[in-house]
Formats: structure tokens, sequence, C-alpha cells
């Protein structure tokens, strides 16, 4: 039996669904989460890294308030999708993969969304945005920054 205030070691087969459960708790995959982790696993702490940095659904660093999720699937592709990726890398001044400065965006592209028809797609957080154009882009940045009561 575990002393108290200790965790109970678990199996190595519950390293994926530890790693969801922090990056879902968190958003992200903090150095605390993954230390976390290997301690309940027994395991070090590199191993579990290692394994995280394999599945791109893992991320380790915190993630803007709003992140939008770029389709770049057949579709969304043949509909202009670079073009939209392209208007949102210049009005945000960031490159996918990235936050801005004021930790209110992260941009991503995604394979593909399963909003063929609403192509091109983008998604904010858990709202889908479609039917876009490069002109819809500053529109859109701006109505998420009013929502969150900034102005550029």
């Amino acid at each position: 039996m575990p002393e108290s205030g200790t965790k109970e070691k678990l199996p190595r087969e519950a390293l994926i669904p530890l790693l969801q459960e922090a990056q879902e708790r968190d958003g992200y995959l903090s150095r605390e989460a993954i230390t976390e982790i290997a301690e309940r696993l027994d395991i070090p702490p590199a191993k579990v890294y290692g394994v995280a940095s394999f599945y791109n659904q893992f991320t380790f660093t915190r993630p803007g308030k709003y992140v939008i999720r770029v389709c770049r699937g057949t579709a969304c592709h043949v509909k202009g999708s670079e073009r939209i990726l392209n208007a949102l890398k210049g009005e945000l001044k960031i490159e996918p993969g990235q936050t801005t400065r004021d930790g209110l965006f992260t941009l991503e592209v995604v394979a593909c969304l399963g909003a063929c028809g609403l192509a091109p797609v983008v998604m904010i957080n858990d709202e889908f945005h479609g039917r876009l154009t490069p002109g819809d882009i500053p529109g859109l940045i701006e109505s998420y920054r009013e929502r969150d009561g900034r102005e550029r």
C-alpha cells in the first residue's frame, strides 16, 4: 500500500492515457507533468518525453487562448487553404506551430478537419469558420481580439 500522500505506481501501458490526461488538463505537457508521469510509472522522464515527442498530438509549449487550426485536406487545398494560411500568417505575424507574443493565438496546420463542405475551413478552438477568403481573415481575427477585450 502506498504511503500517505504518494500516488500508486501504474503499469507502463498507462503512459499514453496519462499524457492525454495531462494535456487535456493543462493544454500542453509541462516539464512538471512529464516528471509526475515518470514517477507514477517508475520510468525516466526522458522515456516519457521520448514517447510524447513521437506523437504530434502532444505539445510542449503553452498554446494561445485561441488555437487556430487551418485545414490542408484535399477539398480545402483545392479551394485555397494555402491563401488562408498565408493571410493568417501575415495577420498574426507568426508561422504554424507558433503563438503570438500576447499569448492570444496559436497557429496550426492540420491534415483534415472533416468539414469538407465548408472548404476552405479553419477551426478556432471548437468553432468552425468556413468558405473563407483571405479578405475575411482580418475581421475574423479582430472578432476574437474583441472577445478578449483586446484591440490591435
